[in-house]
Order: C-alpha cells, then structure tokens, then sequence
C-alpha cells in the first residue's frame, strides 16, 4: 500500500512541478523574447535610420 501511495504522490508532484515549470518557463521566455526582440529592433532601426541619414547627407553634400 505504501508503494503505491507514493507512486501517487510522486505523480502528483510531476504534474504540479511540470505545470510550475511550463507557466515559469511561459512566461519567462516572453520576457526575454520581448527584450531580445525590442533590442533587435532598436539595433536595426538605428542602423537603418543612420544608413538612410548618411545618403540622404552625401546627396545634399554632392548637390545631387
């Protein structure tokens, strides 16, 4: 009886551990993905930003 007591409790806690465990990782790996990704984004927005300031700068230089 003991054993199987504890083949049930065992589960129990797999379940509730595995439950914790995927709502933790959900949930941090939003945070991180959204971090990662606004950085990212940052990252390319000021290199295009600069790319297209750069152009627009050596046309107005060349008087094109």
């Amino acid at each position: 009886m003991k054993s199987v007591k504890k083949q049930v409790l065992n589960q129990v806690l797999n379940q509730v551990y595995y439950q914790v465990l995927n709502q933790v990782d959900d949930q941090v790996w939003d945070q991180v993905w959204n971090q990662v990704r606004i950085q990212v984004w940052v990252q390319v927005w000021v290199q295009a930003r600069d790319q297209v300031r750069g152009q627009v700068y050596d046309q107005v230089r060349m008087g094109k």
